[in-house]
């Protein structure tokens, strides 16, 4: 849920996200792109069958060493869920499909374990191919597929490199690409790539002993998803090992639609132990292992680990379980001995700190580094024990991208010209004051960039336009259309583009004068009536819900059916600074209720606003937002739909909700007074209940124990569970479904648009 990888999902859920699945189905004739035909109307049926009506959605683009070949994954106009690899020749400007993820593919079900690492990395929905790696020398390509591992040569032969009953899990080539490594039955298996098998280079050592791999909060709050990493050279091999020994066991019920599954899984709730977690640095075949020193205190995340360009150091990032504290560690990979670096600390009192990637350790043994100290999130260059800030200013670096060394130039993303629109910029590290807007202000912009930091892969959308890819070079300019995507009279959405419905972005107040950016999307409204509001917001932290990007069809099929879709980014969400970001701290469901309320009373404010018909909806923190609304300002709202929620602060992670809540056995009151059960009785207003009966993320508990309450006290509410569908409920059948149970829930209570 709430981590960022969780923001993902809420989003997701609500069929926003750009390389998602989406989209919508037609009533009447198509419109001609010349505005002469009646536009047809979205159903819910059509925006989550296929094609999907974002256009293509590739993923994972990437160079290959050389910059000749573009690679990304393709998916199927007629599956837009399945993915196969295709390659682009930038000499010839000719495409070709690479692997055929249906001719190679076995179709074996997945482990467990590969199961729950897709959850964490919100790909459980995907087929097919969905991550691979190129060879250092160029000359082929690493993928995983159905559980086993395969290379696959540019002149389209395949090897099959193994094949097992168990998945080999965080596959991955060695530096030079001389050897494969992956995880199998808790232990690391190195093996050559040329030929011969791979062995385990790691004891086997029981159950809850796992070498090589990432435990579950670094998978699912701090996106860190390996636990080993090799030195440039294969030299050497650095090693995760966690003991879970000590962390609790949450007996998860699947319910499936035919029978039900009980696992027992280590989860390391709020207050509760976490892992035991230590690191190793070996050699490739793993003799000659030493003990990384990690510190006396073993309470700690292991949060990042990266090898110097020349291997000569291990830098291990090391932070409390407060999160109070970040050390940078460098440690001597022959001894395992570690001095302290540096140290991050937060920004604010009450304040915690922001794990990252934006940072790169350079060949002259400096490092770019992304850091909060001055309230907003910027970039610093650190040489010699000395700090440069690079970027300065009441905005934030979102993304560090690439760092030319031999230019001294720095590229990244960040919102210099705006929150609501990311763009690209490049900075000389010489002259740091003079920045330069590598993108276009008239679209939100993303990116990636090569290991040399010379090309840029873009990604850009805006209101009118669905996500476009591009390569382009180091100042920006384009050089080819990875997916142009334009919107042509052969394009899914063109059906539907004559009633598409430009959105509006707006600021107002909070209660304490702090402006909130707000967007809304009105439906074709006839004079002197009154419409409904569809009132979607997440609401926590690492979020930003309104931008200026392409918004999804699904946001289209609402306002099609006569509602006004409306969203505001409160205060503990992104991109705003700490400042923004710190009220939520030990405070979880006061602040954003009512920096959302404000939004309700703006909306009660508008003469086309109908003020008794605003229905919230909120997915994962969202679904926590609609249930503490709903029990904050009875009657304010119509009716609310709370999907998938957290109801009970104590019953989700240790590293994500500590972080802004703190300890629960040290702060007993903050986590009684953000419960959303204890005030449940103050819902007065028509309540949806939804959750997924196999959610392994905010797991079933927090909703079973509030319909218990709900029921006990003779409280009306509906519900709709999803046997078998974990915290992400979604399927080309199923999110229909899903959203016409909404919409019949708002017409049954009255939640409607004008006659």
């Amino acid at each position: 849920m709430l981590s960022i990888r969780s923001v993902v999902l809420a989003i997701a859920a609500l069929g926003v996200f750009a390389i998602s699945p989406i989209h919508a189905a037609a009533h009447e004739g198509e419109h001609d792109m010349t505005g002469q035909n009646a536009a047809a109307a979205l159903s819910f049926e059509r925006v989550f069958a296929s094609p999907g009506l974002d256009g293509a959605a590739p993923r994972e683009p990437k160079l290959s060493p050389d910059g000749r070949f573009l690679t990304l994954l393709r998916n199927r106009a007629n599956d837009r869920d399945r993915y196969d690899l295709w390659g682009f020749d930038r000499e010839t400007s000719e495409w070709r499909m690479l692997l055929d993820s249906e001719k190679i593919g076995s179709g074996r079900a997945l482990s467990e374990d590969e199961k729950m690492q897709r959850e964490r990395s919100r790909v459980s929905n995907l087929k097919g191919i969905i991550s691979y790696q190129w060879a250092s020398d160029g000359k082929a390509i690493l993928v995983p597929l159905d559980g086993d591992l395969y290379l696959a040569q540019l002149d389209g032969t395949v090897t099959k490199l193994t094949d097992t009953e168990e998945s080999e899990l965080n596959p991955k080539l060695s530096q030079t690409g001389a050897y494969v490594s992956f995880v199998r039955n808790r232990q690391l298996f190195v093996g050559p790539v040329n030929g011969g098998d791979a062995v385990p280079v790691t004891p086997a050592e029981g159950p809850n002993i796992r070498w090589g791999e990432a435990e579950f909060v670094a998978q699912e709050e701090f996106a860190r998803m390996t636990g080993f990493w090799w030195s440039g050279d294969d030299t050497r091999i650095a090693v995760e090992r966690f003991d879970e020994s000590a962390v609790g066991v949450v007996t998860r019920t699947a319910i499936g639609a035919t029978g039900t599954k009980v696992y027992d899984q280590r989860y390391p709730a709020a207050g509760t132990p976490n892992v035991d977690v230590s690191l190793f640095v070996m050699n490739g075949d793993g003799t000659g292992r030493v003990e990384v020193d990690l510190g006396t205190d073993k309470d700690i995340y292991l949060a990042r680990v990266d090898w110097a360009p020349d291997g000569s150091a291990l830098y291990v990032q090391r932070q409390n379980r407060a999160q109070t504290v970040l050390d940078m560690l460098k440690v001597d990979p022959a001894t395992g001995k570690s001095t302290i670096l540096f140290s991050e600390k937060p920004a604010l009192p009450d304040y915690w700190l922001n794990l990252t990637d934006n940072y790169k350790f350079l060949d002259d043994g400096s490092i770019i580094w992304w850091s909060e100290r001055d309230g907003f999130g910027h970039l610093y260059h650190y040489v010699g024990g000395s700090w440069t800030q690079l970027t300065a200013g009441e905005w934030v670096v979102t993304k560090l991208l690439g760092v030319d060394e031999a230019a001294g130039r720095v590229t990244f993303s960040g919102t210099r010209d705006g929150v609501l629109a990311q763009q690209i910029y490049a900075l000389d590290v010489a002259n740091p004051a003079l920045i330069t807007r590598l993108s276009d202000e008239g679209f939100a912009n993303s990116a990636s960039m090569d290991r040399n930091g010379r090309t840029l892969l873009v990604s850009r959308s805006a209101p009118d336009q669905p996500p476009q890819s591009y390569i382009a070079d180091a100042n920006g300019k384009r050089l080819e259309w990875i997916e142009e995507n334009t919107l042509d009279r052969n394009h899914p959405y063109a059906p539907f583009l004559a009633s598409h419905e430009a959105p509006e972005f707006g600021v107002i107040p909070a209660v304490d004068g702090t402006p909130l950016h707000w967007k809304m999307i009105k439906p074709v409204m006839k004079p002197g009536k009154k419409y409904p509001v569809f009132f979607h917001h997440y609401g926590g932290p690492h979020s930003q819900v309104v931008s200026k990007g392409w918004g999804g069809a699904l946001q289209q099929a609402v306002v099609d059916k006569g509602y006004i879709w409306f969203e505001i980014d409160n205060r503990g969400s992104a991109n705003r600074g700490a400042a923004f970001e710190q009220p939520i701290s030990r405070a979880m469901g006061s602040v954003e209720v009512v920096d959302q309320k404000s939004g309700a009373q703006f909306l009660h404010s508008l003469d086309f606003v109908d003020a008794d018909k605003i229905a919230l909806y909120g997915w994962s923190y969202g679904g926590y937002m609609t249930l503490k609304q709903l029990q904050a300002d009875p009657g304010l709202y119509a009716a609310g739909i709370s999907g998938a929620p957290v109801t009970r602060w104590e019953l989700y992670d240790t590293h994500y909700t500590e972080r802004y809540m703190g300890d629960p056995r040290q702060v007993k009151a903050a986590y009684d007074a953000s419960n959303a059960i204890d005030q449940s009785s103050r819902m007065a207003d028509p309540l949806l209940l939804v959750h997924g009966m196999a959610d392994d993320n905010v797991v079933f508990e927090n909703s079973s124990e509030l319909i218990a309450r709900l029921q006990g006290a003779n409280q009306p509410f509906e519900m709709m569970l999803y046997p078998g569908y974990t915290h992400r409920v979604s399927g080309e059948k199923i999110s229909p479904h899903l959203w016409n149970t909404i919409f019949d829930f708002l017409e049954k209570h009255g939640v409607t648009p004008p006659e």
